[in-house]
C-alpha cells in the first residue's frame, strides 16, 4: 500500500514539473523578442553606445557612431591610402 501512495506522488511531481516547464517554454517563446530587447538595451546602456530599434521584436541592436565612421562602406578609400596599407604590411 505504502508503495503504490509513493509512485503516485512521484507521478504527480513528474506531471506538475513537466506542466511548469510547458508553460516557461510557451513564455518564453512568445515573449522571447522583448527579452532580447531588454537585455539588448541594458548592454547598449552599459557599454555607453546607442540603443536602435528593429522592426519586430528581437531586432534591436547597438550603434556606435565612431565605429559608423571608421566602417563606413559607402566611403571610398583613396588610391593613395590603400598603397600606403600594403606598404605596411
Amino acid at each position: 500500500m505504502k508503495l503504490n501512495n509513493k509512485a503516485q506522488a512521484l507521478v504527480e511531481y513528474i506531471l506538475i514539473i513537466a506542466l511548469i516547464s510547458i508553460i516557461a517554454i510557451s513564455l518564453v517563446k512568445i515573449f522571447g523578442g522583448y527579452l532580447k530587447d531588454s537585455i539588448t538595451k541594458t548592454s547598449c546602456n552599459v557599454a555607453g553606445l546607442e540603443y536602435v530599434a528593429g522592426k519586430k521584436p528581437g531586432q534591436g541592436s547597438c550603434k556606435d557612431e565612431k565605429l559608423d565612421e571608421l566602417f563606413d562602406e559607402d566611403e571610398e578609400i583613396p588610391d593613395h591610402e590603400k598603397d600606403k596599407d600594403l606598404e605596411d604590411e
